[in-house]
């Protein structure tokens, strides 16, 4: 006597649902140019490491006689894998069944991938495509009278929320996504869409319906659209690079708050002196220049990984190596208004500080801060308030910081980029002081300049006394900044610091107690 009939139907089990929808659906969602789930695990992960949880999860179908006759299998896969050999939880819709609306068995497995992650102590990445529930509900009929989660229940979004205090959370948009996989995607710490993807609260028929706008999917929650709204941190041309990019920022990341970053061996040297870096920022302060090679040229080859480009562009955000050790860099853009923090960039700031915070990554800080952004429509978006939103989340950083003045900070904003108990060095380039010195002598001088014979030589007398007064020299001459340097030495000076910042980075290990946002 033995369970050969029994072991036979679970092996059958698991090969229906590897047909997923169908062969005809399958086709139908490659016809789209979309890989389905199961290929994108595939495509992220390290050869053969996929392991699935819950293949058995779904719904038999029997003939007459008993005997099973299909399957369909939860239209959300979940499990473990590898990427560059580190394990992570995995998981998402399956769009070739439903349009990726959950059956009851892909219900429960997607609401598990947060547990998942919490239980084993690793990074959550989810692959998303499909919408939230449906107005007919699970068995496809209106007529059903919805019951809803019992009182008792546990609410969906703890283990959403707790779980980006815990584990880093790459998700990825690689095709509509709509309802509670568009909540469950913005709740991470890296957001990639594909540029043939969209992100949406509602879809269009919903937005046509209730308030007679019509526009496409497209229009509504693209990636031009959402680029820009903040929505997602960056857009990839394609599925694969989208993957290759959720790769990427795992690389920088350690497994769980309990850890530190993985150090990856450089042959890059710490002393490597970029001889452009002496010139690189012109003496006509109303010239612009670019503080993305500055960036790089500092950081190690090839590391520097961008987020967040063309949300809040005056700040630059992302992800980089010193000397093998992962690092997140802010720095300021003079091509959007002149690198002024608006509403928007005070958001990212803001996101990306308590990232860094919660994984122990120490912060490289560029500065190039002129203040906050003036004007009406800056009034309006109420700049003031986010701003100083973003220094709070500064201020009760722990991480290290290291702060390099590379050409100007003014006003109450510069305080964003200066962590405390930071390490601060100035380029002789730098100019810092309560105004810049335009607007201040027009301020400070309005009535001696509107009684002056010639007011523009007065003027250009002001300013050049007061430029002189805002020289990083006399800063440096009173201990207001660590060291004032030579620009090429910069790599040189952050990879010492960086050594002397490892004994605080070891004991500061463990959950950051201010709640990471979405």
């Amino acid at each position: 006597m033995s369970w050969q009939k029994e072991t036979d139907e679970i092996r059958r089990r698991r090969e229906l649902a590897k047909r997923q929808g169908g062969e005809e659906a399958v086709k139908r969602h490659h016809a789209r140019g979309r890989l389905t789930v199961r290929e994108r695990i595939a495509a992220l992960a390290d050869k053969g490491s996929f392991r699935e949880m819950g293949e058995g999860a779904g719904v038999p179908h029997f003939d007459e006689e008993g005997n099973l006759i299909d399957f369909e299998p939860a239209n959300y896969v979940l499990g473990f894998a590898t990427v560059n050999g580190r394990r992570i939880a995995v998981g998402g819709e399956d769009f070739t069944l439903k349009g990726g609306s959950p059956n009851p068995a892909g219900l429960r497995k997607s609401v598990y991938a947060e547990e998942l992650a919490l239980t084993y102590k690793v990074p959550l990445v989810r692959l998303h495509e499909g919408a939230g529930g449906s107005v007919a509900g699970s068995s496809g009929k209106g007529n059903t009278r919805p019951l809803g989660d019992p009182v008792f229940a546990t609410p969906r979004f703890r283990s959403i929320t707790q779980v980006l205090g815990e584990v880093p959370v790459a998700t990825a948009a690689l095709g509509a996504v709509a309802g509670m996989p568009a909540a469950r995607l913005v709740a991470s710490h890296f957001s990639v869409m594909a540029a043939d993807a969209q992100v949406l609260i509602a879809g269009p028929k919903i937005v046509a319906r209730a308030l007679d706008e019509h526009m496409t999917k497209e229009e509504l929650g693209g990636a031009d659209v959402h680029a820009r709204s903040g929505v997602i941190d960056n857009v990839a041309e394609s599925e694969e690079e989208a993957l290759n990019q959720v790769a990427r920022f795992l690389s920088y990341m350690p497994d769980n708050v309990w850890q530190l970053p993985p150090r990856i061996e450089t042959d890059d040297p710490r002393d490597r002196a970029e001889e452009a870096l002496l010139s690189i920022v012109p003496r006509d302060a109303r010239k612009p220049f670019n503080m993305r090679k500055i960036v790089k040229a500092v950081v190690d080859r090839d590391s520097f990984f961008e987020m967040t480009k063309r949300f809040g562009p005056s700040l630059i955000t992302g992800l980089a190596r010193l000397n093998g050790v992962s690092v997140g860099v802010i720095a300021n853009d003079c091509h959007f208004y002149a690198g002024a923090m608006t509403a928007h960039a005070a958001q990212k700031l803001r996101r990306f500080v308590d990232m860094c915070n919660t994984f122990h990554l120490p912060i490289l800080s560029f500065v190039d801060e002129p203040g906050f952004m003036i004007g009406s429509a800056s009034e309006k978006a109420a700049t003031i308030r986010h701003g100083t939103a973003a220094i709070a989340a500064v201020m009760q950083s722990r991480v290290p910081w290291a702060s390099v003045i590379v050409h100007k900070v003014f006003g109450v904003a510069g305080a964003a980029h200066f962590g405390p108990e930071g390490y601060v060095l100035s380029w002789p380039s730098a100019a810092t002081g309560a105004l810049p010195v335009e607007g201040g002598v027009a301020v400070a001088f309005a009535r001696q300049l509107a009684e002056a014979e010639d007011p523009e030589a007065l003027r250009a007398e002001l300013e050049a006394k007061l430029a002189a007064g805002q020289s990083p020299f006399p800063r440096a001459e009173g201990f207001s900044v660590h060291e004032l340097i030579d620009p090429r030495e910069t790599r040189a000076k952050l990879c010492d610091w960086l050594d002397w910042t490892e004994p605080r980075r070891s004991i500061s290990l463990g959950p950051y107690r201010t709640t990471m946002r979405p």
